[in-house]
């Protein structure tokens, strides 16, 4: 409790001595005065204003008017004084979340957040209790999956910590996988049967896409392969019950991220993607009350996957090349509320990808992780920030802990397609989710929320329902999700001023790829649907279906780089463009494939 907060001990109303100007008890007080002064200089003003207007009744003397007194002056001025220090008060209680609420204003100012891909909490956590004796809910080593599709055999694959930097393969996480991973079969009747998930189906899942996978999805990492989340793990916040939102793949779970809903999506709708879907966005929250984001990407953003951020007042100005602008403006106190980090999805020799997809090395993420926390940490805005490092889902990675099945609601009542016409009343996989502050105590672990509900957890929609508790935003809620999701502002409560034992930097990342990356293999499918975005949003893919949709399936890792690298560029600059040109921001451009193919410079935008 803090020394200004009332004590509830004492009796209704009553305050500790000498609050600050700024305690609720304080204020009450202002009030009292303020209506008790009001009450006595209008009593003598009427008082003064009678005796001036009664007439001389003294016999004999001619009639006038008696002297004002100067007591009404007097208590008038005073009256004056006391409302305006009053209503300071009240506008002070006002820019401190609420004159009613009794909270201290939340100490952060600038939230960044980083997703990575595709990897579960037990798979990159897991062994961090055991290993670096941080209380999470972690692995002990008994924990095992059968690796045969009969399931009369007695034979099992159990965890181990010996997980490689790369993996061979991508594990299936499609809502068919997850489906089969959390029940054991990938049957929608037998997992409506089963009262709580198993977790008994990773090693099935991965054997129907390779064989080498069997045994990756069960090892875990040690945490000396972690050498970014090793030294913030015990130093800041590890969440060991944040899921992803829908038992799905990335892009219905990243749309959860800032908007609280997928619209229906468990997959990744081509269409739908395309298009942009229409929803509300935390970002549209923020820009209501004036505060501003940033999107800092590598590749191209995947936010463009909400149309309303396509809009030119948003596509204009708050888009922006991680390696061009995210140190300097940290460096130069720059970041505003939200910034969205983008990390590499394309993986080139000399230019790797850090976003830990399979097969991708999740040594460059850990690099990754590490350049953002130290961009952070030497920025004049350090002692106001928020990072939040998460994964969109976890990628067919096992984990023990059984995904949440009871009161999960509904987003916005739209359901999933057919043939399972999923509700949204089950959570995905379990991921890691850590949280740098200054303002926040050396090895904390939380678990369940308090709330808001009985059954409330921590997912991906808990950013949006955050950020809206710590901005005191004045739009509703996006969904019922959010609305429902655990809310973590409490962690920075906990401190009466920031830290200053936060390390200045963290240990180098020394682990070089045996293997060089595939940059002239195939395109994954998340890589092709960024491809899809980037022809879409460059007037390709509408005036060329055809031709883009040959060219794409021949296209390699190098050569789709390349291409999404021109075409964001060239829908940025266009969209800057009309801005200049006085165009309506509520607008999207519209590229044009015969304009766009002069526009093929890789300069950043």
């Amino acid at each position: 409790m803090h020394p200004w907060q009332p004590n509830k001990e004492r009796r209704p109303g009553e305050c500790r001595q000498s609050p600050p100007a700024h305690s609720p008890c304080r204020l009450h007080l202002h009030v009292l005065l303020a209506r008790a002064a009001a009450l006595a200089a209008a009593r003598h003003f009427v008082r003064g204003t009678q005796l001036a207007a009664m007439p001389a009744m003294a016999t004999g003397s001619p009639r006038r008017r008696a002297p004002l007194q100067p007591l009404p002056l007097v208590l008038l001025f005073l009256l004056l004084v006391v409302v305006v220090f009053a209503g300071n008060g009240r506008a002070d209680a006002a820019a401190n979340d609420g004159e009613d609420s009794g909270r201290r204003p939340s100490p952060i100012k600038n939230v960044v957040v980083l997703a990575l891909e595709n990897r579960s909490f037990d798979h990159m956590l897991g062994w961090m209790r055991r290993l670096l004796g941080l209380p999470v809910d972690g692995l002990t080593g008994a924990e095992c999956n059968p690796d045969s599709n009969n399931s009369t055999t007695s034979a099992s694959i159990c965890v181990s910590a010996d997980a490689d930097l790369v993996v061979p393969d991508d594990p299936g996480h499609s809502f068919e996988d997850v489906l089969e991973q959390v029940f054991g079969n990938a049957s929608a009747a037998a997992a409506a049967a089963q009262p709580r998930p198993s977790m008994s189906g990773f090693v099935r899942s991965a054997l129907s896409v390779n064989a080498l996978l069997s045994s990756a999805v069960m090892r875990a990492f040690r945490p000396a392969l972690l050498p970014a989340f090793s030294a913030l793990a015990p130093a800041f916040a590890v969440f060991d019950r944040w899921f992803s939102s829908i038992p799905g793949p990335t892009q219905p779970n990243r749309l959860f991220l800032y908007s609280a809903t997928s619209r229906g999506a468990v997959a990744h709708d081509k269409l739908d993607l395309l298009l942009g879907y229409p929803q509300r966005t935390i970002f549209d929250s923020l820009a209501a009350d004036g505060r501003g984001f940033a999107v800092y990407f590598k590749t191209i953003p995947t936010v463009l996957f909400y149309r309303r951020l396509r809009a030119l007042r948003y596509a204009a100005r708050s888009f922006h090349r991680y390696d061009a602008a995210f140190r300097d403006h940290a460096r130069r106190g720059l970041l505003p509320a939200l910034s969205v980090i983008e990390p590499r999805y394309f993986d080139l020799t000399g230019a790797p990808a850090d976003d830990d997809h399979p097969a991708h090395d999740v040594a460059n993420g850990q690099r990754l992780v590490k350049d953002v926390y130290e961009a952070l940490r030497a920025g004049p805005q350090w002692n106001h920030t928020l990072l939040i490092v998460t994964y969109d889902e976890h990628g067919g990675f096992y984990d023990h802990v059984a995904t949440p099945t009871a009161g999960v609601p509904s987003p916005d009542g739209i359901r999933g397609p057919p043939p399972f016409f999923f509700k949204f009343d089950r959570l995905g996989v379990r991921v890691p989710t850590i949280m740098v502050s200054p303002w926040i105590k050396k090895g904390t672990v939380v678990g369940r929320p308090v709330g808001p509900t009985d059954t409330s957890e921590f997912e991906h929609s808990s950013i949006p329902a955050t950020l809206k508790k710590i901005f005191n935003l004045s739009s509703d809620f996006l969904t019922k999700r959010d609305a429902w999701a655990g809310t973590f502002d409490h962690i920075f409560t906990e401190l009466d001023r920031p830290r200053t034992d936060c390390p200045e930097t963290l240990p180098e990342v020394p682990f070089e790829r045996p293997t060089p990356p595939k940059e002239h293999g195939w395109l994954s499918d998340f890589q092709r649907e960024l491809v899809e975005l980037a022809s879409f949003l460059n007037g390709d893919y509408m005036l060329t279906s055809l031709a883009q949709e040959t060219r794409k399936k021949t296209m390699t890792v190098k050569q789709a780089n390349a291409y999404v690298r021109r075409a964001i560029t060239s829908f940025l600059q266009a969209s800057k463009q009309a801005v200049r040109l006085g165009a309506n921001e509520s607008a999207i451009v519209t590229m044009r494939s015969s304009l766009t193919s002069k526009s093929t410079s890789s300069s950043s935008p």
